[in-house]
């Protein structure tokens, strides 16, 4: 089968490469999906699971991607609760071969169904943003309804999908970004804008949450924005600072079949919209990562038709 494989971790998205490889097997609890299209977040290439197995060994040359869409084309022994056939979107684990590849093995619960009326290439850039919103805002975070919430990088990925969610269970939402993200984060629900290279972060206020996709100096600023008691939810790395009175959370986005049907269900009834910037086939993929100008959204590699 056709994959893209990375063996030089300073490379970066440079040392993607199109290879042959044989297909995968299905272990127990496993399925092979078939794949029809692949997301992937250029973040990865520094995970030490994209390099070293969970025992620490080297395991390159590895095939990166953690997102997917597809049809399961065969069972491991055991697996029960998806069948051959059946089309399904999902997250796949860090520390093995992942979806940038025609198949890929991936352990049964990390997989939801996607309706036939969802298109593989949106089934394909939910998994990691949905579920990082999701999470983030109502597992971490302790979402209640009436809470004002600053969101960083509204217009992004995984920013764009906080601040539809929140703004849809009752948030006052203020998204930050650059200038041209103003109109894509009102777009997508936030009430005010914070102009980072331009505003004052301060003129945002006080806010219950924050949900911190950037780290850094802006975290650290972040944390002071928080009304005491509030939380501070980030995906950039433990946190520098912490609100007064309040909680500083870091987590790592876990698969969850029941996170996800809720997530696909909203994309359905149109609640919620998907953040794609281009599409590319998997010939196309390496240029795909690797643009000459920016792109906005996400890409999403169409490996099968």
């Amino acid at each position: 089968m056709k994959a893209i494989v990375v063996t030089d971790e300073a490379a970066g998205t440079a040392g993607m490469t199109l290879v042959e490889r044989p297909e995968p097997e299905p272990a127990g609890n496993d399925v092979v999906v078939r794949v029809h299209a692949s997301g992937f977040t250029p973040g990865e290439l520094t995970w030490p699971g994209t390099w070293t197995d969970r025992l620490g060994r080297d395991r390159t040359p590895s095939i990166p991607g953690h997102e997917l869409a597809g049809v399961v084309s065969a069972l491991g022994y055991g697996t029960r609760g998806l069948s051959v056939g059946q089309r399904v979107f999902g997250l796949t684990d860090w520390t093995r071969d992942g979806t940038l590849a025609e198949y890929t093995a991936v352990e049964a619960r990390n997989l939801a169904p996607l309706p036939g009326d969802v298109d593989f290439t949106v089934g394909a850039s939910l998994p990691i943003s949905g579920l990082t919103a999701w999470q983030g805002l109502f597992v971490h975070g302790r979402f209640q309804v009436g809470q004002s919430i600053l969101v960083h990088g509204a217009a992004g990925g995984v920013g764009s999908m906080v601040t539809q969610l929140a703004r849809q269970a009752g948030a006052y939402v203020i998204g930050t970004g650059r200038a041209a993200d103003r109109q894509p984060a009102l777009d997508f629900g936030a009430r005010e804008f914070v102009d980072l290279d331009n505003d004052s972060l301060d003129d945002a206020g006080g806010v219950d949450l924050v949900f911190d996709v950037i780290g850094g100096d802006i975290g650290k600023r972040s944390a002071r924005l928080i009304r005491p008691g509030g939380m501070l939810v980030t995906i950039a790395g433990p946190p520098e600072a912490r609100p007064a009175d309040g909680l500083a959370v870091d987590f790592v986005v876990e698969a969850d079949r029941a996170q996800l049907s809720e997530i696909v269900e909203r994309v359905r009834d149109g609640r919620l919209r998907t953040n794609i910037g281009r599409v590319a086939p998997l010939d196309d993929a390496v240029a795909a990562f690797t643009p000459t100008e920016r792109i906005k959204g996400k890409t999403i590699i169409r490996v099968h038709p």
